[in-house]
């Protein structure tokens, strides 16, 4: 019997090896349960070529675990041993879980609010290409990365990847029965080494930019894979699934059915019930996420003043994880400025949802930061890096928007409220007033007010004044006015995009 020790979040690996007759991937059914007490943990095993078979587990809390394994393969039914979970390493908080209806922390209770980028497929380009990518978000301060675990085939992406996913078949296509068990280890390695920079690694399983037959292989095929990636990347703390990007682009080989058995399979498979989301195409074909299966909304839309509509149709945490991308390309969602993806940002966050970040600037290589990775050219990355240190000060249930989307002034300017701290954001956009009174506190305590210039990345103390009275205005038979709406007012230098925050002292 087997023992051995693995801190709480990381991977305890159990290695066997057992028959390689045949075409394993197909034919050999492992699994583990893991015990503690009474807890029993569901741990499906995977082949890994050359006889190697493996089960990955990831103890979710301290303590003796054991494990016994049940196979169709002799050989691999029936070993036993033991583990103890001790306490997880300084920094490792574990996977990252919905909380607060709306919003996400780590396992562990530690917050956490998504500042992602994209780069489609930067594990499938070069090695040297890959290292450069890796040593870029060691700067950016993004802390989600989406990337597919397909190689693509669009405009900027017509190189080959690295490595084939799936075996050649002989014939000049592919053996969707025979994974290529290099790329597998390949992406799994890139997967941690995310992980040890604090990056959440949304992998995109199906997508419809394809040469290669991937997005067309049927759907048993579909099925084994979806379940095969549980079984592999399960273990590993890191991981988001996203089933899709653009699904609504592929509904003419996977109808939604399929969609929903996949989340399904995850369900069953993923040992540590990792978020699972989908993403759509056309803006008017956002997936039904208010299914139990779905953790959360991701979306592509660049009317970023919906998002409170979105949290209210779904009652789950909203990403916009593509409300646009900053660049110069020829394809309209990619050539937005820096600025304006700035503004975005600043926009979603303040009505309670989470943004993405992608860059598209055109290069006579076509190295494009959004699909391949290497080095970002822009100017947004560096003010959304300050916006999420601003935000980690103050930010830790989430944000909850200030009013109604459909109530003055909130249809117009953005603000939320942190439900633990209380330090509350107000975001004024393309407004540019003098002095700003309205959702700051109405009470007299101490409170210490700061003006933040998103574009100039300042922080600095507002000028306070006594707050503005407006004179009784008649709406029908409703008066407005009269009185004032806050204890303070904040003398402002008519500029816009600036965020004033206020929170109490001490």
């Amino acid at each position: 019997m087997q023992t051995a020790n693995t801190p709480v979040y990381d991977r305890f690996e159990l290695c066997l090896t057992g028959s390689d007759n045949g075409n394993p991937y197909l034919n050999v059914e492992l699994s583990a349960i893991f015990r503690q007490g009474n807890r029993e943990i569901f741990v499906p095993g995977f082949y890994d070529g050359d006889g190697q078979y493996r089960i990955r587990f990831m103890p979710p809390i301290e303590g003796e675990w054991s494990y016994v394994t049940t196979a169709n393969d002799k050989m691999l039914d029936g070993q036993s041993g033991q583990l103890v979970a001790t306490a997880p390493r300084k920094g490792v908080h574990g996977p990252v879980r919905v909380r607060n209806r709306f919003h996400f922390a780590y396992d562990d209770g530690t917050a956490y609010a998504p500042f992602g980028t994209t780069c489609y497929v930067w594990q499938h380009q070069p090695r040297a290409k890959q290292d450069e990518t890796l040593k870029t978000l060691a700067k950016t301060g993004f802390n989600k990365l989406r990337m597919a675990v397909f190689p693509k085939e669009y405009p900027y992406n017509q190189n080959e990847p690295l490595m084939p996913v799936f075996e050649p078949d002989g014939e000049g296509g592919v053996n969707f029965d025979r994974p290529n068990f290099k790329y597998f280890q390949h992406l799994e390695q890139q997967i941690e080494q995310l992980g040890e920079l604090g990056i959440e690694a949304d992998l995109i399983l199906f997508h419809p930019y394809d040469r290669w037959g991937y997005c067309t292989m049927g759907a048993e095929a579909d099925r084994r894979y979806v379940a095969y990636l549980a079984a592999r990347l399960g273990a590993y703390r890191n991981v988001w699934w996203s089933l899709a990007n653009e699904y609504d682009f592929l509904l003419d080989v996977k109808p939604v059915s399929l969609w929903d058995e996949f989340f399904h399979i995850l369900e069953e498979h993923d040992q540590a019930g990792h978020l699972r989301s989908i993403h759509n195409g056309d803006a008017s074909m956002n997936f039904d996420h208010r299914k139990v299966w779905v953790t959360h909304v991701c979306i592509q839309h660049p009317d970023v003043k919906r998002t409170q509509e979105w949290r209210n149709a779904y009652g789950k945490p909203v990403v916009n994880d593509e409300l646009e991308y900053e660049g110069d390309i020829f394809l309209s969602w990619g050539n937005i400025s820096a600025r304006e993806l700035v503004h975005r940002f600043w926009i979603t966050v303040l009505r309670g949802g989470y943004a993405g970040h992608g860059e598209t600037y055109d290069d006579p290589e076509e190295l494009l930061w959004w699909a391949k990775g290497g080095k970002l050219h822009g100017e947004s990355w560096q003010r959304i890096k300050f916006m999420r240190e601003i935000m980690a000060q103050d930010v830790k249930g989430g944000l909850e928007p200030l009013g109604p989307e459909s109530q003055w002034p909130w249809h117009r300017v953005s603000g939320a409220r942190d439900i633990e701290t209380g330090t509350s954001f107000i975001y004024l956009g393309e407004h540019q007033p003098n002095q700003w009174t309205t959702g700051f506190p109405k009470d007299n305590s101490d409170y210490e007010v700061s003006v933040i210039d998103p574009w100039a990345m300042t922080l600095e103390p507002a000028e306070v004044i006594p707050p503005v009275i407006m004179r009784p205005v008649r709406h029908a038979n409703v008066v407005h006015g009269g009185k004032p709406d806050a204890a303070f007012g904040v003398r402002l230098p008519a500029r816009e995009g600036l965020v004033i925050r206020v929170r109490r002292k001490g």
